[in-house]
């Protein structure tokens, strides 16, 4: 190997010697602090699988392993579960791991000087760590397959200075701190409009809603969609359809789940005869329902911006008439009103599914247009700012991803 290859693209400045390759076994010693199983309770550590961390849970007494030996858990220890390390059941403990225990199917290893946890962190999330788990795993599925710990211990990490691991794991905290905030602010908004949409929709029994825009007093009108709409319709049958690679023709499958914008990702493209095109083209405004499977209920309101659009078989179109608000109509869809319709409404002797019709059916309270207006453009406007929180989200996952091949050999 090339002294270039045993260097990452990109490094800190003054950092410029090849890094080592060490097997994992000559920088690590096992760890073991055992204890007798308490009988009076105690907190116990878990890994979740995907390298995506430890978890805690208090084990009541009387509940406790039928053993008679328990571990503490170190901090700054490489631990792992061996029944699901073919899972990447792998973790690097912290201060708040500290003391919990483990029984002896959850094994710990201390790092040597020179070696920083937080660097290892990093190196354990590696998918070639992960499939060199799975191949020392052998046996059958699930619980059957049991980790040799022996073969674990001869991967080889790329190792490089303690100073430049610290530098590296400082980087990454740094980073992971910035997406956590980021993360807690969508969250924050998200939690924020599912609290208006119970507030600003009057709740079953009642027709005023809790909290009003001013100057809006009069009671609400029961509606059904389908007299708000024009009759709804069947998207395009794509087994039928050849494909131009231009036009974009979208799926349930491309409507995003939390936020319902348009992906765009992946997308297939129609070939239409001229009189059938206007047909299954999408108009700003129009809504789209899913009518059948897991996705049965998802909804999605076309803007201009999302293009030229048709939509697929697997969906059903309502166009809302001049006299309503299409923004409002949709925010209709995301309440625990609209929910329950769905759970109702979509059960069969098969997969659940709604049909046009009984889209139709769906019930619900409608103010003046005015306020039409008002509560569309409040939770479209909320709507985008979440997508935003969303988008930046995911621009700092995929930088993260990006230093994770960049900065490692």
């Amino acid at each position: 190997m090339t002294e270039d290859k045993k260097k990452p693209a990109i490094r800190f400045v003054g950092f410029d010697g090849p890094w080592e390759q060490r097997k994992f076994g000559t920088i690590v010693i096992p760890y073991s602090d055992p204890i007798e199983a308490p009988k009076d309770g105690y907190n116990r550590l878990g890994i979740r699988s995907h390298a995506k961390g430890t978890f805690h849970n208090y084990v009541k007494p009387g509940m406790q392993l039928e053993t008679a030996q328990m571990h503490r858990v170190g901090a700054g220890n490489f631990i792992v579960n061996i029944t699901f390390g073919w899972e990447h059941a792998v973790a690097i403990t912290d201060q708040n791991d500290d003391g919990k225990l483990v029984s002896h199917r959850f094994p710990q290893f201390k790092f040597l000087d020179g070696m920083q946890p937080r660097y290892f962190k990093l190196l354990i999330l590696d998918e070639r760590f992960r499939h060199h788990l799975w191949l020392s795993s052998p046996g059958g599925a699930g619980r059957n397959r049991v980790l040799n710990i022996k073969e674990m211990l001869e991967y080889p990490f790329w190792i490089t200075s303690e100073l430049e691991q610290n530098k590296i794991a400082d980087f990454f905290i740094k980073l992971d701190n910035i997406i956590t905030l980021h993360q807690r602010k969508y969250d924050k908004l998200v939690s924020v409009k599912k609290s208006m949409l119970d507030k600003m929709f009057p709740k079953n029994g009642s027709n005023i809603p809790e909290i009003r825009f001013a100057g809006f007093t009069d009671p609400w009108e029961q509606r059904k969609l389908g007299e708000l709409s024009e009759p709804l319709t069947y998207g395009l049958n794509a087994a039928s359809t050849e494909f131009d690679g231009i036009n974009k023709y979208i799926r349930i499958t491309d409507i995003d789940d939390e936020t319902r914008m348009f992906k765009m990702d992946g997308l297939t493209s129609p070939v239409f005869q001229p009189s059938e095109s206007d047909k299954y083209k999408m108009d700003e405004g129009d809504l789209l329902f899913a009518r059948t499977g897991a996705s049965v209920g998802k909804t999605y309101i076309y803007r201009h911006r999302d293009g030229l659009v048709y939509f697929a078989g697997f969906l059903i179109r309502a166009r809302i008439k001049p006299d309503y608000v299409a923004d409002f109509v949709f925010q209709n869809t995301l309440t625990e009103r609209y929910k329950q319709f769905i759970q109702i409404t979509s059960q069969r002797s098969g997969q659940p599914g709604v049909n046009a019709q009984e889209y139709e059916s769906f019930s619900f309270l409608v103010p003046k247009k005015e306020e039409q207006k008002l509560i569309g453009t409040f939770f479209n406007q909320m709507d985008n700012l979440i997508t935003l929180h969303q988008r930046k989200l995911e621009k700092l996952k995929n930088v993260k991803k990006a230093m994770l091949d960049k900065m490692f050999v």
